[in-house]
């Protein structure tokens, strides 16, 4: 479903048709549910939110200006109930729910096994540097390289302007990049390979 038919159909659910929301909920769903799960580095948990998230949309929808745009309007509510999650979550200690299996181990069978093994690594360091990094810039970064939002519609969500949206996306970009060249760097330190590393410069 196109931007323009999810706005057509929330104006429907706002105003009172029932029959709407199934549109909507199959238009968001995936993505928020994405969307949470970058930021909360669980599945299990990441669905409970986004139920959360749609019962919120429910309740608010009376509130819902038409003719507006539902994406960063449903992007807000579920960053809220993140927060209000983290916020209840911050006296207890922050482990894995026992039920979340984590992330599937990657199937070696018929394919090169370094090539997995680094992708593996790859992927693990980026969750790594995005929990480390400061919240404003890892939901800036996520909301813009992975949801694909505009630095506008970004900007709303977060409450911040263009500008600032930008400069945090782009200080995380640069510890994900730092981190990944070193990554690139350790397989030709242990080969002994000479000449160093082809690519980009270091990160700051």
């Amino acid at each position: 479903m196109d931007e323009l038919a999810l706005n057509t159909a929330m104006d429907r659910y706002a105003c009172g048709d029932a029959r709407a929301f199934p549109e909507v909920h199959r238009a968001l769903h995936a993505r928020l549910l994405a969307y949470l799960t970058r930021m909360c580095s669980s599945t299990t948990l990441a669905g409970d939110l986004t139920q959360e998230t749609f019962l919120r949309i429910h309740r608010a929808r009376s509130t819902f200006a038409r003719g507006g745009a539902v994406t960063p309007w449903a992007y807000a509510i579920a960053r809220n109930v993140y927060l209000d999650h983290t916020r209840a979550e911050r006296h207890r200690s922050a482990e894995r729910l026992p039920s979340d299996p984590g992330a599937e181990p990657p199937d070696t069978r018929g394919a090169d096994a370094e090539a997995i093994a680094m992708a593996s690594q790859t992927a693990r360091a980026v969750e790594r540097v995005l929990a480390s990094l400061p919240a404003a810039q890892r939901e800036a970064f996520i909301l813009l390289r992975y949801e694909g939002l505009s630095v506008q519609d970004a900007a709303a969500i977060l409450g911040a302007t263009p500008s600032a949206v930008k400069l945090r996306a782009f200080r995380a970009y640069e510890a994900l990049r730092a981190e990944l060249e070193e990554i690139r760097r350790r397989p030709e330190a242990g080969k002994g390979a000479p000449g160093g590393v082809r690519g980009g410069a270091d990160g700051e």
